[in-house]
This record gives structure tokens, C-alpha cells and sequence, in this order.
């Protein structure tokens, strides 16, 4: 970090609450105007942590996002408001927390952050805060963190439950010595498919604001070591110690891997020849209301869960969800197609693969689900 800045005037006022804290004082202060730490997504997550650290007078908050604000987000996305639908999500979120604190520097890096610049963009700040929701990026964040020698600040948000550490490769465990592999893909939903408190990244965003001033401050005891696990529904906090894993391929004291790598590969979500050859297994969504328009016979089938289904459905479509598929294949028919369809399509591409595993050749997978339907055949389907 860089030598403490001293506080103007104007600044002693509204850092008051601050500078009366013995453990900050004039002192800590000046080292948070000095600071510079960068918040890898501007999302749930972030919009807390950006919130809360332009408040606190955190010097340079550089934000990386390459979204733009959608209805979606305003459930749990305090940064943004209705004035903001289209608007890049960096651009919106500057213009917020400059009118939040003044006396602070807001750095925008709309961009998605990749294998190609991530380490020259991490290099320039103290501590890294990852606010992302995929596997892809918290690995590259975790690994360019141990590369450059920042600490990660790590929240990750599913449903009702949470997870806070701080991952430090040079001090502790990093993320990959408690996850060394992601899961399967599909294996996990996404919060868009299992949906989430929308609370519940106000809550988690701020324990990860307060690991970062924590840090910032050398006050008090990080969680390095530690993952903090919380259960909103149970109003519950529990602790798992980590240890490092002597034999991590990127922290360890001879590690295997010496640059990043490509971690949509990594992840599993690249592959190297089509999934089925020659036929795709995925059916556009204009293919689809043709054959529904002819009255062809096809079966749309929902694997959706009930609650899903209650929202919106495209008309005539049998529920049945992921859970209850193997158990329900009697209830299929096999002498015309069936179309699968989920929320976004992951779901139904595994629906999809397992059907034709099962002796129905004639099963298709509509790619995007129902929220590509909405958007480009029937926009009377509400989106979700």
C-alpha cells in the first residue's frame, strides 16, 4: 500500500466516527485514503462492498464489469435503480459512489476479466475483492491473486446461505486448496436458476467489506484459514478452519502451475467437438413455434421446478422436474420430439443428453429456455 495520504479539512467531519476508534484514529484513516483495492464485479456482492468501502473512504475503488443493468438485479442490487436499466453497470455504479464520497477515486475497467489482463490489472491494487458468480472467474481471480501476491477477498451467495474468507496464498490457503477441482458443469445452478434472498448480498458483501478494512487497518483477526458459512433462514454462523494444502498446484511451496491458465477449459465449459455429431442436440426456439404453429406432434417438456412453472410456461408444456425425470420416462412419448426446456437451458441440455441416453433419440434441447422464448416468441410470457 502506498504511503497514508493526509485527510483534508472537509474529510475530518465525515470520517469523525472513524478517527474516534482508538484502532483507527488519524492514522488508519490516512491508510484507507491510500488504499487501493479493486472489486472484481459490481453485482449483488459488489454493490454492498462499494457502498460501504467509498463510505468509509477507501481512496481508489477500481470496479470491473462488462453487464449492463437489468430488471433482474434491482431485487438485490442496491447500486442501481430503475434509472439505470441499460445503462453499463460500471457506468452507473461510478456515477453512485462518486456522489456517495467525494473525496474518493472511482476507476472503471468495463471489461471482462480474462487470462490476457488480469494480472496486469490486479498488479496496480493492495487487495482484490471477488464479488463474481461463476466458477471460470473465482478460479482466475483466486489464481491471479496468488500470482501478483494480493489477498482475495472471497463472498460467494446461493439461495439463502453464504461464504466469506480471506485467500492469501503468501499468508494461508487460497481458494484451490479447498476446491481444488470446480464441480461438473450443471451440477451446480446458478443463483438466475436457484434464485436468491434478496437480502442475503447485503449481508454477505458487507462481512467481505469488513474483512477489507480489517486487512487495510492491520486490525483485528482476518479470516485467513477461516470460512465463514451463514444460513439466513436459520439466522445461523458457523466456522470451517482450512489448512493449506502442501501439494496446491498454485500456492504450494513448488507449485505445478506458474501462469493462468484458460479457465473456461478448466471449468469444463469448453469443448473440443460438438456435443453430438452431426446432430446438436439444441432446437431454436423459431424452429420450435414453426412445428407448434404446423400443429406438428411434439412434446414440450418442462424440467423446471413446480414454483418455476407456477411463474411461466410456455402453453401445453408438461412439467416434469429434473428431479423426478428418470423416475417419470414411462409418461414420454418416443414416436415424436420432445423439446426440453428450462429457465435458461442448462438443465435442459442435461435433461436433454440423459433422454437420449434412455432410447429417445428424438429429443431436443430449446436452447435458451423459456426466458430466450419470452424475449424472441412470445413476449406475453413473463420473464423471471
Amino acid at each position: 500500500m502506498k504511503t497514508p495520504t493526509k485527510l483534508q479539512p472537509e474529510e475530518l467531519l465525515r470520517y469523525s466516527r472513524h478517527l474516534n476508534l482508538p484502532e483507527v484514529g488519524i492514522a488508519g484513516q490516512e491508510r484507507l485514503k491510500a488504499a487501493r483495492v479493486l472489486l472484481v464485479g459490481t453485482g449483488g456482492l459488489g454493490s454492498p462492498l462499494g457502498l460501504y468501502l467509498a463510505a468509509a473512504g477507501v481512496g481508489t475503488l477500481g470496479l470491473v464489469d462488462f453487464d449492463k443493468v437489468d430488471e433482474s438485479n434491482l431485487q438485490r442490487q442496491v447500486l442501481y435503480s430503475q434509472r439505470d436499466l441499460g445503462r453499463p453497470k460500471t457506468e452507473a455504479a461510478t456515477e453512485r459512489l462518486s456522489g456517495v464520497n467525494p473525496f474518493i477515486r472511482i476507476v472503471p475497467h468495463e471489461l471482462r476479466l480474462t487470462s490476457e489482463n488480469a494480472l496486469e490489472l490486479f498488479d496496480g491494487y493492495d487487495i482484490i475483492v471477488d464479488g463474481t458468480d461463476n466458477f471460470p472467474t473465482r478460479y482466475l481471480v483466486n489464481d491471479a491473486c496468488v500470482l501478483t501476491g494480493k489477498p482475495n477477498v472471497y463472498g460467494s451467495i446461493f439461495r439463502f446461505e453464504g461464504q466469506v474468507s480471506v485467500f492469501w496464498g503468501a499468508r494461508g490457503p487460497c481458494y484451490r486448496c479447498l476446491f481444488p477441482e470446480p464441480p461438473p458443469p450443471g451440477l451446480v445452478p446458478s443463483c438466475a436458476e436457484g434464485g436468491v434472498l434478496g437480502v442475503l448480498p447485503g449481508i454477505i458483501g458487507s462481512l467481505q467489506a469488513n474483512e477489507v478494512l480489517k486487512l487495510l487497518l492491520q486490525q483485528g483477526e482476518p479470516l485467513i484459514g477461516r470460512l465463514a458459512l451463514f444460513d439466513a433462514l436459520k439466522m445461523k454462523f458457523r466456522e470451517l478452519r482450512l489448512r493449506k494444502d502442501p501439494e496446491c498446484p498454485i500456492c504450494s511451496a513448488e507449485p505445478a502451475q506458474r501462469e493462468l491458465i484458460d479457465y473456461d477449459q478448466f471449468c469444463g465449459l469448453k469443448e473440443e467437438a460438438p456435443m453430438e455429431t452431426p446432430n446438436e442436440i439444441d432446437l431454436e426456439p423459431q424452429t420450435l413455434a414453426e412445428w407448434l404453429q404446423k400443429g406438428q406432434p411434439v412434446t414440450v417438456l418442462d424440467v423446471r421446478n413446480p414454483h418455476e412453472y407456477d411463474i411461466c410456461r410456455i402453453e401445453g408444456a408438461k412439467l416434469v422436474p429434473l428431479y423426478e425425470l428418470q423416475s417419470r420416462l414411462d409418461e414420454l412419448p418416443q414416436d415424436h420430439p420432445i423439446v426440453v426446456q428450462c429457465h435458461h437451458g442448462p438443465r435442459s441440455s442435461q435433461a436433454t443428453a440423459f433422454l437420449r441416453q434412455s432410447g429417445f433419440p428424438q429429443a431436443w434441447n430449446l436452447a435458451g429456455g423459456i426466458d430466450r422464448w419470452s424475449l424472441e416468441i412470445d413476449a406475453s410470457i413473463p420473464r423471471y
